[in-house]
């Protein structure tokens, strides 16, 4: 149920596509203590996309989750910074981050919802 979309406007090849999404994976299951085998994660590289009206590396993320808890948005954003700047040298202050907690009946997933 968690979906992690991540943008950016730095092209990444398909290794290092391949090793961020894994990477996000585990994470996003590990920090909201949920099952990996329910996380999706998404990436967009080389979009064209402005922060503080400069094209300097930067990056854009939206988590999704049901039952996706405030508390925890702090400690999401420290690690979800920390992997984007790892994986692509992005500065931290050149990322934004979207925390979105999705009511059940919204959710749908095997023909149902949550």
């Amino acid at each position: 149920m968690p979906y992690l979309m991540i943008q950016t406007n730095q092209s990444l090849d398909a290794n290092a596509s391949k090793s961020l999404l894994a990477e996000a994976s585990k994470l996003v299951a590990a920090e909201l203590g949920k099952p990996e085998n329910y996380v999706m994660v998404a990436l967009e590289a080389d979009v064209p996309m402005l922060f503080a009206g400069s094209d300097d590396p930067l990056a854009y993320l939206e988590l999704k989750s049901i039952g996706l808890p405030e508390s925890k948005t702090t400690a999401l954003s420290a690690a979800l910074c920390g992997l984007i700047e790892n994986a692509t040298g992005i500065s931290q202050d050149r990322i934004y981050i979207e925390f979105a907690d999705a009511p059940r009946a919204m959710w749908g997933w095997n023909g149902a919802t949550f």
